[in-house]
């Protein structure tokens, strides 16, 4: 059985994993898949990435790091990422992922104007979600946890933007029959975004945001989190007996 892999492009900071774990496991929970049925490549540690051919699906994570710097790894996983598309590989991308995918396929990341966006937002269905395989089991409305200074500010050619926030036209983001990316942040728990919240405090306050209003208005965020599900349904095709329970 071909594996799915976890594109491993940043790690969560010592003092959030210490308590809550990393990236790999919160996409392992999301994603309900088998630990067996995962391969985690670290690519910004310089981990090759197997030929797309020998896989059953790609999540590319989030990172610390800014698509824009145009690192080394970060651009050799741009150019899979076209192989991939070639070969219509299933792949969802996440927040750095989401980006990555874009400037790989021809569209524009930069930063965020108006700065940080931070906190749990609420995200809007656009109309062509309406006959999407994913964004058509989400709500017209639903809150996401989302971190994030650089965003696609302009789609490639052929991508449909499905949700946004009301600062981010483009929060969800399909490019093919198999490839979505969203730039909120499916596999965050709400304890985990309070942790990134307290972590940026110093930076929110200088910044003109309120920590502490950012810190109350955390909730849930069960649709979110139920794409990363929808994602292994929809377009990963799991046998029942290969999933985790």
């Amino acid at each position: 059985m071909k594996p799915v892999l976890i594109i491993r492009t940043g790690r969560a900071p010592d003092t959030i994993s210490q308590r809550h774990g990393d990236f790999p496991r919160w996409f392992r929970l999301g994603l309900r898949l088998r630990e067996t049925r995962l391969h985690v490549v670290d690519v910004e540690h310089g981990d090759s990435l197997p030929d797309p051919e020998d896989c059953a699906g790609a999540v590319i994570t989030g990172s610390a790091s800014m698509v824009t710097e145009k690192l080394p790894w970060s651009e050799r996983t741009a150019g899979w990422i076209r192989n991939a598309m070639d070969s219509d590989l299933p792949m969802l991308g996440v927040c750095y992922g989401h980006q990555l995918m874009s400037h790989a396929l021809g569209g524009r990341v930069d930063y965020l104007p108006g700065g940080r966006e931070m906190g749990t937002l609420r995200i809007d269905l656009q109309p062509e979600a309406t006959g999407d395989a994913l964004g058509s089991t989400l709500p017209a409305s639903f809150h996401a946890h989302a971190t994030h200074e650089q965003s696609v500010l302009e789609l490639p050619p052929g991508a449909v933007a499905l949700a946004r926030s009301a600062r981010d036209p483009h929060h969800l983001v399909r490019y093919g029959r198999h490839a979505v990316s969203t730039q909120f942040h499916p596999e965050f728990s709400a304890g985990v975004m309070r942790a990134y919240i307290q972590r940026k405090r110093d930076a929110l306050g200088r910044e003109g945001h309120s920590p502490d209003a950012l810190l109350a208005d955390v909730v849930p965020t069960p649709h979110a989190t139920r794409l990363l599900r929808g994602f292994v349904r929809e377009h990963l095709m799991v046998p029942r007996a290969l999933s985790a329970a």
